[in-house]
């Protein structure tokens, strides 16, 4: 059955270029990701803070370097994008942001990231999360992105929120954490608001 529209991106849009490095403000550069991050990956996820609001752990290093092939791979199948948040001149790890869930052919996609925690409290996920969004929105032609959130992660809600994703409900009990089913915020923005 022929569908009465056409896709808003077309198999390719991403993975007919490399994926590309992105400025951000304040000195901050989202970049592919590189096996030599593992340990710094691993390192992160030490964090019980992070571990709080992810979904998964990192037992060591070898399984931080499983993690990056599938977020480089992820590139080329056009299914995700990762990106690392280093600092522009010392290359040091900040964080982690992507476009998670893509479906090129309604131009949507879900936006996530998390902060290592010596970066928290400084502006890291924001200015990640700003300078992705404007370039899927201005560069790729998505026409949605979503953005997920615990309820309980107060901190995550400023930064969508900052970010200019409006809050557009709760998904009861949707995400299980390690501490129990979260109610989780869904936030949007579609290109030009």
């Amino acid at each position: 059955m022929p569908f009465l529209t056409s896709p808003v991106l077309t198999p390719g849009a991403l993975a007919r270029v490399p994926q590309p490095a992105l400025p951000a403000a304040g000195g901050t550069l989202l970049r592919p990701w590189r096996a030599e991050d593992a340990p710094a990956v691993h390192a992160a996820f030490e964090d019980p803070v992070l571990r709080q609001w992810h979904g998964r752990s990192c037992e060591s290093a070898e399984e931080a370097a499983g993690w990056i092939a599938q977020w480089r791979g992820g590139w080329a199948d056009e299914r995700d994008a990762q990106w690392a948040v280093v600092d522009e001149g010392t290359d040091e790890l900040l964080g982690r942001v992507a476009l998670r869930q893509i479906v090129l052919g309604d131009g949507v996609a879900e936006i996530a990231y998390w902060t290592v925690a010596g970066a928290r409290g400084r502006g890291v996920a924001l200015r990640a999360a700003t300078a992705l969004t404007h370039w899927a929105f201005e560069e790729i032609g998505f026409h949605r992105l979503e953005l997920m959130h615990a309820l309980a992660n107060p901190a995550s809600c400023r930064v969508a929120g900052k970010a200019g994703f409006a809050l557009e409900g709760t998904k009861r009990s949707a995400y299980l954490h390690q501490d129990g089913w979260h109610d989780m915020h869904l936030h949007a923005r579609v290109r030009g608001d």
